[in-house]
């Protein structure tokens, strides 16, 4: 499995997803990105159809229903009105969340990012 010290500033892409997916169930890297390719478009269509996505432990898609609401545009500051919508949400569900309040050890040698001054 790949393991990996988290940064706040690292995310992890769809190739290293697949590489850990395939690690972890044994399978080709080709499978693993077919099956996550699947998996989404799966939560996807079944979010455009109104239905939840609830994995248990992990958490729950859903579509929600954002109100109609106005706005001030920076540029111009006129009043401008934004129609009501649907939105994807993500609710974590209980081992996710626990799994994330876990604190992991920062490395020793890590530094902190400074600006360079321009001299």
């Amino acid at each position: 499995m790949v393991k990996k010290i988290i940064r706040e500033d690292y995310v992890v892409n769809k190739s290293e997803l697949v590489k850990s997916i395939a690690e972890k169930a044994e399978i080709t890297q080709k499978d693993a990105a077919k099956a996550l390719d699947a998996t989404v478009e799966a939560i996807q269509k079944a979010l455009a159809g109104g239905d939840k996505v609830q994995i248990i432990g992990f958490g729950s898609f859903e579509v929600r229903d954002r109100k109609e609401r106005k706005v001030i545009s920076p540029a111009t500051g006129e009043e401008i009105k934004v129609p009501a919508t649907k939105v994807p949400a993500f609710k974590p569900g209980k081992s996710l969340k626990e799994a994330v309040a876990v604190k992991i050890p920062a490395k020793a040698n890590t530094k902190k990012r400074t600006r360079k001054k321009n001299s």
